[in-house]
């Protein structure tokens, strides 16, 4: 399903969103939960990021992982497949943190916006969601990064 997209490989294509996306998302839900005065501005913004960017991250993996497999086949050095393989288990890392922070900033958004009935709860569970949406917002900024240059290393690591 993800093998090819016009006749290009779909990894490298659905890549470049997941590699703005999730880094849009984690820093756009922090600044929701930090500053609440902006929460009118983020809502929908950080609304559409926490739908869109999990399926994009899912994308990539899935994309990511049928090109693992055309590479496997093609016979590539071991040595190369180990990079991907090293490559692929952060991508996953970071589609799980993608999703965590999605689910979690929903879930801020409907205790918060107003627009949803929810129970009145206590002001602490808002800055406990906040401080774990700040905390996966480092951990997948940390694993976007990793994940994107152990990808750029296995294509140009030799090249250059």
């Amino acid at each position: 399903m993800f093998k090819e997209i016009n006749g290009l490989p779909g990894h490298i294509l659905v890549i470049h969103a997941a590699v703005v996306l999730v880094p849009l998302l984690a820093l756009l839900a922090s600044a929701y939960g930090l500053v609440p005065r902006w929460r009118p501005r983020l809502d929908w913004a950080v609304a559409i990021l926490a739908v869109v960017t999990p399926v994009i991250a899912w994308m990539a993996t899935e994309s990511g992982e049928a090109f693992q497999e055309f590479l496997e086949g093609k016979h590539y050095p071991p040595e190369l497949l180990a990079k991907i393989k090293e490559h692929s288990e952060y991508g996953e890392t970071t589609f799980r943190l993608t999703v965590g922070i999605a689910v979690a900033a929903l879930v801020l958004l409907a205790l918060t916006s107003g627009r949803v009935r929810t129970p009145r709860l206590p002001s602490w569970v808002n800055w406990l969601l906040t401080a774990i949406i700040v905390v996966l917002a480092v951990f997948v900024l940390i694993y976007i990064y990793l994940t994107g240059d152990s990808g750029a290393a296995s294509v140009w690591g030799n090249t250059l």
